[in-house]
């Protein structure tokens, strides 16, 4: 049940997209990101099922590669499909469990609008209890960069416990890895690593925040003994 997470290496547009983006949705041109998307399908040795996230908290169910749906959460209990999640500062999380995968996008919206949650109840649904699965946090903007006003931090914390957090400058902030790590422990989940990894620090990853016009990395998770 691998898992992965994909950088700007080894792409083909220049700036501000330069590297591997994999986001049709921010401007660069279609040829090239077709180009990085058959790329990462030939790394993995699988086709790749992306989604239109919307930082909501629809999750769906896919069972054979189609068209992006409207969602900002994947489950598979299919071997040989790997599921995708695109960002550019949000959390890329990534479940693993004997016999199914999924993976969410949890930024801000997605976050307090119960992503997590909403994931580990579809995982329920085929069986799949809390404490069965891996969980990986992925590289995602880190409390010292995430500055927001104190108001919304505020806001989330109600929502998120354990998210409200402040810059190095000691102005307000949210900490997605905080908020995400407390959902999935309220939850159950025993099994969770969280990448040290912040875009907006990491000139290997595309950061929204930190360059504004960007591309988008991924992460990546399938059943079945494909090539990471």
């Amino acid at each position: 049940m691998p898992v992965l997470v994909t950088s700007r290496a080894g792409g083909v547009r220049a700036p501000p997209f330069a590297g591997r983006n994999l986001g049709d949705h921010v401007g660069d041109a279609a040829p090239s990101v077709l180009a990085n998307r058959r790329r990462l399908a030939e790394r993995v040795g699988l086709p790749v099922q992306y989604m239109r996230q919307v930082h909501g908290s629809r999750v769906v169910l896919t069972r054979e590669p189609g068209p992006p749906p409207e969602a900002d959460a994947l489950v598979t209990d299919v071997p040989g499909l790997a599921l995708a999640v695109m960002v550019a500062d949000c959390a890329p999380v990534l479940f693993e469990a004997a016999g199914a995968v999924g993976v969410a996008h949890a930024g801000r919206g997605g976050m307090a609008r119960g992503v997590i949650g909403a994931t580990l109840a579809a995982f329920g649904e085929l069986g799949v209890e809390a404490d069965e699965l891996s969980v990986t946090v992925g590289p995602c903007v880190c409390a010292g960069c995430y500055e927001v006003p104190a108001e919304l931090r505020d806001a989330v914390e109600r929502q998120v416990p354990a998210s409200a957090a402040t810059t190095r400058q000691g102005t307000a902030s949210i900490d997605l890895r905080a908020g995400i790590v407390g959902q999935l422990r309220h939850s159950g989940v025993i099994d969770i690593a969280v990448s040290p990894r912040c875009p907006a620090e990491d000139a290997e990853l595309y950061s929204f925040r930190r360059d504004g016009r960007t591309g988008r990395f991924a992460g990546l998770a399938w059943l079945g003994g494909a090539r990471a």
